[in-house]
């Protein structure tokens, strides 16, 4: 099936900023004007002629270098499970980026992802912890802490390109494609000047471009029902051999959706046909057509929207394993911060 409302130039570019083609070349010019306003940003920053704004918690910025998901989302959840192990009252703000609402507002499990925004209504279905979204993040963190007094710190997810707001710890994420040919948007694929410093850097991907720790992904073994409930990868697996059952649509709309399928064929599941969609896709009805006669299944990112219409698509949790080593350091630097009585044991 062909991916609805994927714009033509989309792969195009991607492969572009994989190595400094034909393409690449052409766009660099323009490069260089951005640069010169990052650049420009960079020093009214460090000079105070723009502010930059602080919260009375640690705030800890998980976000990336290059445009594109690579990941950040289940790495914040991850580091958001770590942290309440650990007994802290943990808090996550993000923009939401793809919301059709505007201002401050609060991640509840009733408010809907397309007022949200997918990422944070997953985040807040998955940990259970306050999470807020708005344009400018100080306006969030600020929110969260007036609403959750109790808040000992705050995960950003994204926003590591976000000066106005004074950040403890920055955490890069990085997948396979590592920094592309290392131009800057438009030539490439970077936001940002790199190398520049970071507390850590995290590879998502099976290939590290360069010197980091490695993020442990995989599929969980079961999928989830709207309402909870979980049905056994395996028994997926079983039910596709039998004569009266639906055929399995996989749906996957992320940046990558082609690692989605690929882990979830690693696990037995062949779905009949699989269906890549853009980043932050809204599932809209002209899509409904393409439902009928399928059993859905997709990833935790898209149910949080697609549930909405389809309460009995299967959404299969992504498991993400941060490395004991990152931890260690993370609990270190973290324990610095708090007050003693709320050190991490």
């Amino acid at each position: 099936m062909r991916a609805p409302g994927q714009p033509a130039w989309h792969n195009t570019l991607r492969q572009a900023w994989t190595r400094r083609g034909a393409w690449a070349c052409c766009l660099w010019p323009i490069s260089l004007i951005y640069a010169s306003l990052v650049r420009l940003r960079l020093w009214l920053y460090a000079i105070g002629a723009l502010k930059t704004d602080h919260v009375n918690v640690p705030l800890v910025v998980v976000g990336n270098v290059v445009a594109g998901g690579v990941g950040k989302t289940p790495v914040v959840m991850a580091l958001v499970a770590h942290f309440q192990a650990e007994g802290l009252n943990v808090g996550v703000i993000s923009r939401g980026y793809g919301r059709r609402t505007a201002g401050c507002l609060e991640v509840t499990a009733s408010a809907s992802a397309m007022e949200v925004g997918d990422e944070p209504s997953l985040i807040q279905r998955r940990t259970q912890v306050p999470v807020f979204v708005a344009e400018r993040r100080i306006d969030a963190a600020r929110a969260l802490l007036r609403a959750y007094p109790q808040t000992q710190l705050i995960l950003s997810d994204d926003g590591l390109q976000h000066l106005a707001l004074h950040r403890d710890l920055e955490i890069g994420v990085f997948d396979d494609r590592g920094v592309g040919n290392g131009w800057l948007l438009p030539a490439g694929p970077l936001r940002e000047p790199w190398p520049r410093k970071l507390d850590w850097v995290l590879h998502t991907g099976q290939h590290p471009a360069f010197d980091g720790f490695q993020v442990r992904r995989a599929l969980a073994p079961y999928a989830l029902r709207a309402d909870g409930s979980q049905v056994a990868l395996s028994d997926l697996t079983a039910s596709a051999r039998q004569p009266d059952t639906k055929p399995l649509l996989a749906l996957a709309a992320i940046a990558q959706p082609e690692r989605f399928f690929a882990m979830l064929q690693a696990q037995g599941v062949q779905p009949k046909q699989m269906l890549p969609l853009p980043d932050h896709y809204a599932f809209n009805s002209d899509l409904n057509n393409q439902y009928k006669g399928y059993d859905l299944i997709c990833t935790e990112k898209d149910a949080v929207k697609l549930w909405a219409t389809h309460p009995d698509a299967l959404a299969v949790p992504l498991v993400c394993t941060l490395p004991d080593a990152f931890l260690q350091q993370l609990d270190a630097r973290t324990a610095l911060m708090l007050p003693h009585s709320k050190t991490p044991h």
